[in-house]
């Protein structure tokens, strides 16, 4: 995935409001579920990412 971060986290609160909204069947809940969960790790992975980079950046200045 090459998204950025706020695009992820806006696909997250479609699935979220979905979810909630209780008018999803089982299958598609399942579904966007597990669509969550991916997008979920890819957010993960992105701070992950820029906290690492900042921490460079630290490293450099100090």
């Amino acid at each position: 995935m090459s998204e950025k971060f706020e695009d992820i986290i806006k696909e997250l609160e479609l699935i979220v409001s979905k979810l909630e909204s209780g008018e999803c069947g089982l299958d598609e809940s399942i579904e966007l579920y597990s669509k969550g969960s991916k997008l979920s790790a890819a957010a993960k992975t992105r701070l992950e990412e820029a906290k690492q980079k900042l921490e460079n950046l630290n490293d450099y200045t100090d």
